[in-house]
This record gives C-alpha cells, structure tokens and sequence, in this order.
C-alpha cells in the first residue's frame, strides 16, 4: 500500500474511546474486533486521538498504523478517570522544543506566558505586580467560581471539586461528569502539543508533571467547551431524566459534538503558538552544523513536528 497522508489534526475528528475490544488492522483497514468476531471499523487516519480504557487490547500492526498517521494512542482507566501512557504520534521538531524550554527557563518570559494565557482563558488582563504563584491562585479561584456559576445556571446541586480515582462510582454525578468530560479535553490537548512538536512535561503555569503544558493549553478551552457540557449532563441525571446510554458515554459524546460544533481543534495549535509568542523569544532556527536528514521525505499535510 501506498504511506498514508497525514491528515492535520485541525481537519480530524476529535477522539475515539474503545472498551473490551481487540484493534487490529484486518484487510488494510483499522477495526474494533469484539469477543463474538464483529469488526466495527474506526477511520484512524482523521481521529486526532484513539483512547483505550481497560478490556482494549491492541496489536503491533495497529499501533504502527496509527502512528504512520498521526493518531496519538492513550492507555487510560475507567472513563479516562486515569492516563498511564501514551504513543507520541510522529516526531517533535527540536527547534520547538528549544523554544519552549527556553521560554521556561526564562522567568520573565514564563510570567509573559503565563499572563498571556490568562488573558485568553478569561477575556482580560491578569492583574499587574502579579508573581506565577499569585496568579495560579487567582485562576483557581475564578475556576470555582465557575463551577458555582454553571451549577446555578443548569439548576445541579454542587457542593465543591473532589472525587477518588481509586474510587471512581463514590463520586457524585457532578464530579464523575466533569472527570469524563476534562479527561476528553485532555487527550485532545495532549495530541495537538504532541502534533506541533512541543513537551507535554515543560508547563508554565503548571509544573512538575508528565502533562504540565497539556494542562495548560486544556485549560485555556475548558470553560468554554467540556464544563458547560458536563453540567448541562449532569442536571440531566440529577433530574432523573432517562438517558440512553451510561452517563460518562453520554458527556463523551457531549464533548465530542462540543469539540466539532466550537471548531476546537482548528484553534488549538495556533493557540499554543500565540500564548508562547507572548513571551517574546525568537523560535531558534537549525543548528549551523546539522546534519540534513539523510532521505527527505516529501512535502506532506501533516502539522509542524509529524513527521509524515
């Protein structure tokens, strides 16, 4: 078969989540085999992010497969409540990798970043004399105020965010609604950073996790997109309406039609560049002695970062 064309991922469909199924490529074409032989097939090629709860089991042809093109694989636990691990789709461009690293390492052009950012998560300018510290306070507190105000406009009985991964059905319907609904965002953020050619690791308001940038950028779109939809679902099941599928199935495909309708992912990448630029270091180019690659490769529709 010919190499497949990567799809840029602000032309693919969001996310797909598999439960107690085997994926496999079967006659050239990627499928979901159930326990009594049913193949479902899933058009990997235009999913920005394939995430496989506990039951999916997935062989070597499926996973090259989806790396060829461009589909990050996430291994994730019950309603995507926990992320253990994720296949990097493509390879990232050290050029921005030196940029993001940098603009970290730098504490005036972090604080840049981090206020830029603040002005697109909530439409005005953080407040001056403003250290990082003070401001991840001040986000955290407008984000539960948030949550106040989407329980109140949705009619759902709220007390405050807590829940136990350990302990995923001792949470109440809110909180259960917005853990499925952030863990969406979150596989999507952490595909558009893997795509364009950033770390996941290297945060700016966010530190000293695997997925500090991922979290970052997810929540420049959060209030905007997955909370709404995670309320609105929620004072569904408070009110006792029937739903016609599992509650955490039906924020997913809340989310879904939220990421599609909002145009997300057509705006996460340039997103990601713009809060960065806000720092206001150069993107470093090639280095002077690097080597060019030894086969090049022909000029593809993939994002920045894939290598095609």
């Amino acid at each position: 078969m010919k190499p497949p064309k990567p799809i840029p991922l602000k032309e693919r469909a969001a996310i797909v989540f598999v439960e107690r199924a085997r994926l496999d490529v079967k006659d050239g074409a990627f499928v979901a085999v159930s326990a009594d032989g049913t193949r479902t097939h899933i058009p990997v090629g235009g999913l920005a992010c394939l995430m496989l709860e506990p039951g999916a089991r997935i062989s070597h042809s499926a996973v090259v497969l989806a790396a060829r093109v461009g589909t990050l694989v996430t291994w994730v636990g019950e309603a995507g409540v926990r992320l253990y691990s994720a296949g990097q789709p493509g390879g990232a461009r050290s050029d921005k990798l030196l940029w993001q690293a940098s603009l970290a390492l730098e504490p005036a052009a972090r604080l840049r970043v981090v206020r830029e950012m603040y002005r697109v998560r909530f439409g005005e300018d953080a407040p001056r004399e403003q250290s990082i510290n003070q401001l991840r306070g001040i986000e955290g507190a407008r984000v539960r105020a948030s949550y106040d105000l989407f329980a109140k406009q949705y009619g759902v009985v709220w007390k405050r965010r807590r829940y136990d991964p350990d302990n995923w059905d001792a949470s109440d319907i809110p909180n259960r609604c917005l853990s499925a609904a952030t863990a969406c965002l979150y596989g999507l953020s952490e595909a558009a950073v893997l795509a364009a050619g950033y770390a996941p690791a290297i945060g700016f308001l966010h530190t000293g996790k695997p997925r500090s940038f991922v979290y970052d950028i997810a929540d420049l779109w959060k209030t905007k997109t997955v909370i709404p939809e995670a309320f609105r679902i929620a004072a569904r099941a408070q009110r006792c309406e029937e739903l016609q599928m599992p509650l955490e199935r039906t924020v997913r495909l809340a989310c879904r039609e939220s990421f599609r309708s909002t145009q997300l992912l057509s705006r996460i990448i340039p997103g990601i560049e713009n809060v960065l630029r806000a720092g206001g270091l150069l993107v470093p180019g090639p280095a002077p002695g690097a080597i060019p690659p030894a086969i090049k490769n022909k000029a593809v529709g993939g994002d920045v970062g894939h290598r095609g």
